[in-house]
Formats: C-alpha cells, sequence, structure tokens
C-alpha cells in the first residue's frame, strides 16, 4: 500500500512514474556493479544521532543550526539490496526536520505506509532529497542534511516553520526501488462484447475511440481489450497508465494521457469509482475499456468544472496498465 505525503505533495515531488522514461528493468546484480558517486558524508551528517530499528520510527536529535555548503549524506543502517539509480522511484519511509530547531516538519512512519519518491538530483526542488537517496541500496537507513539551495531555495518554506537559511533534515529509510513500467498493454488480444466502443490502435499503442450512435448503457460495463500477465492491481496499490477518456455523450476526448505524451501514476483510491473499479483485479500489460455511468463517474460531483462531463454524462475509458505497487 502506498500513500502520498502533504510536504512532498504540496510541492509536485510525490513520483509519478510519467516524468521517467520507461527502460528494462536491470537486474540486481547489475546495478549493484554500476559505477554510483553519492553525496558525501559530513561534519553535518555525522553529528546526527539516530536510534531504532529499519522500518520503525527512528529517533533522531542534533545540535543545530546544522549549515553545511553541500548535502552530505551518511548510512546509519546499511542494507544489502540493489542501489537507487537516477531515475529510480523508491518506496521510502521517511521523517523531515528543521536543520535549524530540530523540530520536526513531518514523518511517513507512523501511518505504516510507504511514499514514492523519484529521484532526480537536477530537480528545481528539493534536489537534495534525490541526492540523498541515490546510490543508497534497498533496505538501508540514511541521513542527509540538506542546504537550502538544494531544497527550496532563498525564499524557505514558510508553511512548514522553515526559513530561508534553515537546512532540512531527511531520515529516510529505502524499504523498495519500484518496478519499470511498460510502455503499452502487452499481451493476448481478445474482443469487447457487442455494443462496446470501437478500438483502433496506432502504432505507438494509443487508443482511437468510436462511439456507437446509440443511447450508453444504463450501468457499468467493463471488457478486456490486451489481457497481461502481470502483478494483480490491488485495492490500495498505486498504478501507472496510459489511458484516453471520452465522453459517450459529446464524443469528446476530454482527457488524455497519450496526448501529453506521459502516463500518469496514481492510487487507486484517488480516482471516480468507475475508474477504480476498472483497474482493481486486472492485471499488468492489460488493456481494458471502461463505460462509466454517472453515479460512478462525476455525477455526484455535478460534472467537471470545466463543463466538459456534464453530471448526467456517461463517460468511456480505455487503459492500458503499466505497472502496479
Amino acid at each position: 500500500m502506498r500513500r502520498t505525503s502533504a510536504l512532498l505533495l504540496s510541492l509536485g515531488l510525490v513520483a509519478t512514474l510519467a516524468a521517467c522514461t520507461p527502460a528494462a528493468e536491470d537486474s540486481t546484480a547489475d546495478r549493484a556493479n554500476e559505477a554510483c558517486e553519492p553525496a558525501a558524508s559530513g561534519a553535518s551528517s555525522e553529528a546526527i544521532t539516530v536510534a531504532g530499528d529499519f522500518e520503525t520510527q527512528p529517533e533522531i536529535s542534533f545540535e543545530g543550526p546544522l549549515e553545511p555548503e553541500e548535502t552530505e549524506r551518511t548510512v546509519v543502517i546499511e542494507g544489502d539490496g540493489a542501489a537507487v539509480a537516477e531515475g529510480d522511484t523508491v518506496n521510502v519511509n521517511y521523517t523531515i526536520l528543521n536543520g535549524g530547531t530540530a523540530e520536526q516538519i513531518e514523518t511517513t512512519f507512523e501511518a505504516g505506509q510507504t511514499v514514492q519518491v523519484l529521484v532526480d538530483s537536477e530537480s528545481e526542488l528539493l534536489s537534495g532529497l534525490s541526492k540523498s537517496l541515490v546510490c543508497a541500496t534497498e533496505g538501508s537507513r540514511v541521513v542527509g542534511v540538506i542546504p537550502p539551495a538544494d531544497a527550496f531555495g532563498a525564499e524557505g518554506q514558510p508553511q512548514f516553520g522553515l526559513e530561508a537559511e534553515q537546512s532540512l533534515v531527511f531520515v529516510a529509510d529505502v524499504v523498495s526501488i519500484a518496478p519499470k513500467p511498460l510502455e503499452r498493454a502487452e499481451g493476448s488480444a481478445e474482443d469487447a462484447p457487442e455494443g462496446f466502443p470501437a478500438v483502433e490502435l496506432a502504432e505507438n499503442g494509443a487508443p482511437t475511440v468510436t462511439i456507437p450512435d446509440e443511447e450508453p448503457p444504463a450501468e457499468f460495463q467493463l471488457a478486456t481489450l490486451i489481457q497481461g500477465d502481470g502483478e494483480e492491481v490491488g485495492a490500495d496499490d498505486t498504478v501507472t497508465v496510459h489511458y484516453t477518456g471520452i465522453n459517450w455523450n459529446t464524443g469528446e476526448i476530454f482527457d488524455s494521457s497519450w496526448e501529453r505524451g506521459q502516463p500518469a501514476s496514481f492510487p487507486t483510491s484517488g480516482v471516480i469509482p468507475g475508474f477504480r473499479d476498472a483497474l482493481v483485479g486486472q492485471l499488468v500489460g492489460s488493456q481494458v475499456i471502461a463505460i462509466i455511468p454517472p453515479e460512478l463517474g462525476y455525477g455526484p460531483q455535478g460534472g467537471t468544472p470545466d463543463g466538459s462531463i456534464g453530471a448526467e454524462d456517461t463517460i468511456v475509458f480505455v487503459v492500458d496498465i503499466l505497472a502496479t505497487s
């Protein structure tokens, strides 16, 4: 099970696999042999005392202010899993503290669920988080001390009690590295039942959907167009998908990850009920088509704010399920 973090989500830093370029997954042995240059340990990161077992709430103490010139990282528990590389999405638990006052800003340990973080040391925001994680092995606990230049810059983050000149302390347990997503659905093709919209696929897998010239069905309907053989999507999973959404009543596309050129990643618990029902229980690699009546779509919300979906409109999604965790 995965959840999002208030601090990271507010900054758009919770990982979306859409930000990664899909690639073949490396084996653990291959990854271990890759050259890796982690942030160096230093006086600030070594001044922090961390007690507690892996995947339990750490007890953290230090005397501030900590004022490193660049991000420093110290490994306090050394894991024996695969090493984190740039571009990976990592399942972590973490605690963030103010490096000036030692006050806790946020922790994920209390919820008992990891969050996903995209490792990108070139990010314009909080690049120090990635610099603290890169090269760490699964099963490790790392301590990062992040100066303002690698955190929030000259403005700080006052809503979280962080002034411009204050550093961040980041204690993270590297639980696992998320698998790389597929580029498109893969498996055996299947025919949809009579009455479903027609779907034609472009060379890259993007669907063109033709809505029948008739009234939409009153009930939720779901069909498999490509049967994958990967991991089953769970009720609390975070999925990575490519999708196209069409309004049955107008025939217009109202949303499409294919048109944006990037897949999307989100928890199944965070979407409309009909979309959730189309995903949970399906296998990675599958492509499904869902016909979603208003009560399982945007009807309870009175439609969408932009007017592309009315309160009484039925919608259709064609979804490629690329990954789940």
